[in-house]
């Protein structure tokens, strides 16, 4: 990621971040944001939950995202995402798969991994999930 995205950080502890994101990768263990007062902060990962990368910062409120891969023409790995918070999401993998044979989640081989929406008409462009903030991950066909 090149150049400034707007971005939605989702803390561990339910509240939320919202500003423009510029050169994040998976190996960074931090993310700057610069808030909508042009402030400039640097957050741990580890004390996020997942960073949403949107097409607008409000959002709409009025849709509901699908969750069924039903019809839907992406290609990768087919995700079914649980936080430990009970959130839920469906997605398709970007990248490799970060954890090792058996599904399990190795916290030191990876921060996290980048899910692409399964509903095409989310704000939500790609998201980054942060393994940590994980109770459970599973491929689907």
């Amino acid at each position: 990621m090149k150049e400034n995205q707007r971005a939605i950080l989702r803390f561990l502890d339910g509240s939320m971040l919202k500003g423009l994101i510029k050169d994040f990768t998976l190996a960074d263990d931090f993310v700057y944001i610069e808030d909508e007062s042009s402030e400039k902060q640097k957050i741990k990962l580890k004390q996020l939950k997942a960073i949403f990368f949107v097409r607008k910062i409000e959002g709409n409120k009025d849709h509901r995202e699908k969750k069924s891969f039903t019809g839907a023409k992406r290609a990768g790995k087919r995700l079914f995402v649980k936080f430990k918070d009970g959130e839920q999401m469906t997605g398709y993998l970007e990248g490799d798969t970060p954890w090792d044979k058996g599904f399990f989640l190795d916290l030191k081989k990876s921060s996290g991994f980048f899910l692409i929406p399964v509903d095409q008409d989310s704000n939500n462009i790609k998201v980054f999930v942060v393994t940590s903030a994980l109770q459970d991950v599973t491929q689907m066909g």
